[in-house]
């Protein structure tokens, strides 16, 4: 695990495994652009999310006068202030401190994998608990970028969706992360987002049908998730 920004020292981090993506950090967002051709996405971003594809994957620290009646207008007007071709843009937003974003990268059978979370637990929740309940759009504040370079179906990035979710929900419980409603371990917050991006490179001869804690890339998934959440979450009232 490590995480780059810290500090603002850096603007700049190369991926020892994945060198080719092209990681930066600016004061008010992450992106991580993975070049040609497009990966098929997956994920419940406010801007182009569902599935779809891209090659730049964003997470942005919204300001204050946020407006959260169009998130994705909002990021589409940010998109071209900073020079970003929106149609090849999925964009996560947060209000949590993307300079503890935290990135872990791993290889496997037939995969290549980086994954990144920021964190802030403000408003943390736990699902399956009567409350009360609101349907307007505020910024994600526990965001997983989960990239693969490697062949998926689709039926395993719902899967890997699935793991990275149960890995954030085991990092907050032993971290003990609390519901303040109801005074229990949190499995999330109320505005979590996760993109799943494949590369589905045909580099790669096999292809993941499934990505479950007990398949090679869903225990890779499980557990790079849990080590990014983890260092994101204990280390956000750091410096």
């Amino acid at each position: 695990m490590v995480q780059p920004f810290r500090g603002g020292s850096a603007a700049h981090y190369q991926a020892s495994l994945w060198p080719e993506l092209d990681i930066r950090f600016a004061v008010d967002h992450v992106s991580i652009e993975a070049g040609a051709p497009n990966f098929q996405t997956l994920s419940n971003a406010p801007y182009r999310g569902g599935w779809g594809s891209g090659s730049r994957f964003v997470n942005w620290k919204v300001p204050l006068n946020y407006d959260c009646s169009d998130p994705s207008a909002m990021m589409r007007a940010e998109l071209g202030r900073w020079g970003y071709d929106p149609a090849m843009v999925v964009g996560l937003q947060t209000a949590a401190h993307i300079t503890h974003t935290s990135f872990a990268e791993e290889t496997g059978d037939e995969f290549k994998l980086l994954v990144c979370s920021s964190a802030g637990t403000g408003n943390a929740a736990r699902a399956g608990l009567h409350r009360e309940t609101f349907s307007a759009y505020t910024p994600g504040t526990i965001n997983i970028m989960v990239l693969v370079d490697g062949k998926m179906t689709d039926e395993a990035m719902v899967n890997a969706v699935i793991s990275a979710t149960e890995a954030k929900s085991a990092a907050l419980a032993d971290l003990e992360v609390r519901d303040r409603s109801h005074d229990r371990i949190a499995t999330g917050t109320s505005t979590d987002a996760v993109l799943i991006a494949v590369s589905q490179s045909d580099q790669y001869s096999s292809i993941h049908r499934y990505a479950g804690s007990v398949t090679t890339i869903g225990n890779a998934i499980g557990r790079l998730v849990y080590e990014t959440v983890h260092e994101a979450v204990r280390t956000q009232g750091e410096p």
